[in-house]
C-alpha cells in the first residue's frame, strides 16, 4: 500500500466523524445525568431522615442495580444493535434518578437508584460498543477520548447541580430539566450514530453469559485467573476512591468542615475535573512511561494527596485532597480494562466483560462500609478508603504493562 492510499484510509469519512460526535454527545450524557443528583445527595439524606448506614445502603443500591444488569446488555445489544439501547438505557436512567429525587422514602429511593443503576449499567456498555464501532471506521485509538468527555459530563452534571443549590432550585424540578434536556441530546444522537449493526465490534465490546460459562468450562490457566483476579481488585481500587468523592464529598464538606450548600459540591467536581485531565494525559503518559508505572505514580499522588487532606482538615485542602484523587486514579479502570481485554487464553470481551462487572462491587460496598465508620467514629475516619484503595492499586500494578520498548 503507498503512504498516499494509507492516509486516505486513515482519513474518516463524513459519516464516521457524525457517528463520533454522537458517541461522544451520548458519554457526555451519560456523565452528566448521575452527577446532577451526586451533590444534591445531602439534602436527601435530610430529607428522608437517613442515618449514615442507612444513606449509604440506599446509594449502594445503584451499583446493585448495574452488577445485576450488566450481563444482560450484550443480550441486549445484539438483538437490537448498541446504538438504540445506548439511547434508550440513558433515558431510564434519567427517569430513574428523577424518581430517586421524588421518592418519599429510604425504601422507595433505593428502588429508583437500583432500577436507575440498572439502566446505566446498560447504558454504559452499549455506548463502549458503539464507540468502538466507530474506532474501527477510524482505523486508530479513540476510545479513550469519549471517556474524556465523560468525565466533561460529569464536570457539566456537577455544575449545574451546584447552580441549582444556589438558586434553591427543587429537586424535582431540577432533576426533571436535566432528564429532558440530556434525554433530548440521546435521541438527537441516535439520527447520527452509526446504522444497523456491527457484530464484530459488539462482540469485541461485550461477552453474553454462556460466553463466560464456556471461557470457565474450557479451562483457564490458574495464572491468568490470578492476572483477573488482580486487574478487577485495581479497577475496584479505583472505583472506591473515585466513589470517596462521588457518595461522601458534598456530605463531608457541608457536615463536617462547614462549608457553603454552594461551596460542598466542589469536592466532587474537583475529582472528576482532575480526573478529566489525567484521561486526556493518560494516553500519552502510557505511551511513554507504560501502564505499570502510570498506575503506581497515579495511585501515590491519590493515597498522598488525600491522606495530607484527611490529616490537615480544611475546606480548600479537601477539595485539592479530592482532585488529587480524580487525577490519581484516571487511568487506573481503563488500563484495568485494556490489559483484561488482551489476556491470552480468553476471546475476545470476556475479561473485559468480567473486569467491567465486578469492578462495580467497588462501588456497592464502599457506601455501607464508609456509611458503619462515619456512624461509628466519623466521616473524615471513613474516607480513609480513598487513600487505602489507591494503595491497593499501587501494590497490584505489577500485573499491568511496563513501558514498550520500541526497536
Amino acid at each position: 500500500m503507498t503512504s498516499i492510499e494509507s492516509i486516505r484510509r486513515s482519513v474518516p469519512d463524513r459519516a464516521s466523524r457524525r457517528a463520533r460526535i454522537a458517541v461522544s454527545a451520548l458519554f457526555l450524557t451519560n456523565g452528566a445525568l448521575f452527577a446532577n443528583i451526586l451533590p444534591r445527595y445531602p439534602e436527601i439524606k435530610a430529607a428522608l431522615d437517613l442515618d449514615n448506614v442507612g444513606y449509604g445502603l440506599a446509594i449502594a443500591a445503584y451499583p446493585a442495580g448495574a452488577i445485576a444488569a450488566g450481563l444482560l446488555a450484550a443480550v441486549l445489544i445484539r438483538r437490537f444493535g448498541s446504538a438504540r439501547i445506548a439511547v434508550i438505557g440513558t433515558i431510564a436512567t434519567g427517569l430513574g434518578l428523577l424518581a430517586a429525587a421524588l421518592a418519599p422514602s429510604g425504601i422507595l429511593f433505593a428502588v429508583a437508584l437500583l432500577l436507575g443503576g440498572a439502566a446505566d449499567a446498560i447504558t454504559d456498555v452499549a455506548q463502549n460498543a458503539h464507540g468502538l464501532r466507530v474506532q474501527r471506521r477510524y482505523g486508530r485509538s479513540i476510545i479513550n477520548s469519549f471517556h474524556a468527555i465523560w468525565s466533561i459530563g460529569a464536570v457539566l452534571g456537577g455544575g449545574m447541580a451546584a447552580a441549582a443549590i444556589a438558586l434553591q432550585l427543587p429537586l424535582g424540578v431540577h432533576l426533571g430539566i436535566s432528564t429532558t434536556v440530556f434525554a433530548a441530546v440521546a435521541f438527537t444522537a441516535l439520527w447520527f450514530c452509526l446504522p444497523g449493526r456491527d457484530e464484530e465490534a459488539d462482540a469485541e465490546a461485550t461477552a453474553e453469559p454462556v460466553e463466560l460459562q464456556t471461557a470457565v468450562r474450557r479451562g483457564v490457566s490458574p495464572r491468568t485467573v490470578m492476572v483477573v483476579i488482580a486487574l478487577t481488585l485495581i479497577a475496584m481500587a479505583g472505583a472506591v476512591a473515585e466513589d470517596a468523592g462521588n457518595s461522601w464529598a458534598t456530605l463531608y464538606l457541608s457536615e463536617s468542615l462547614g462549608a457553603a450548600a454552594a461551596i460542598a459540591p466542589l469536592g466532587f467536581i474537583a475529582l472528576v475535573g482532575a480526573q478529566f485531565i489525567g484521561r486526556m494525559l493518560g494516553d500519552g503518559m502510557t505511551d511513554r512511561f507504560g501502564q505499570r508505572a502510570v498506575a503506581r505514580v497515579g495511585g501515590l499522588i491519590a493515597a498522598g494527596g488525600m491522606t495530607l487532606a484527611l490529616i490537615f482538615p480544611s475546606v480548600p485542602g479537601t477539595i485539592a485532597g479530592f482532585a488529587a484523587v480524580g487525577f490519581g486514579i484516571a487511568t487506573l479502570i481503563p488500563a484495568a480494562m485494556h490489559a483484561a481485554d488482551e489476556l491470552p487464553g480468553l476471546k475476545p470481551g470476556v475479561g473485559l466483560t468480567i473486569v467491567s462487572w465486578l469492578l462495580r462491587l467497588g462501588f456497592l460496598l464502599s457506601p455501607p462500609f464508609v456509611g458503619f465508620i462515619a456512624d461509628n467514629e466519623s466521616l473524615r475516619a471513613g474516607l480513609i478508603v480513598a487513600p487505602a484503595s489507591a494503595l491497593v492499586a499501587v501494590l497490584l500494578a505489577g500485573v499491568l504493562e511496563k513501558r514498550k520498548v520500541r526497536e
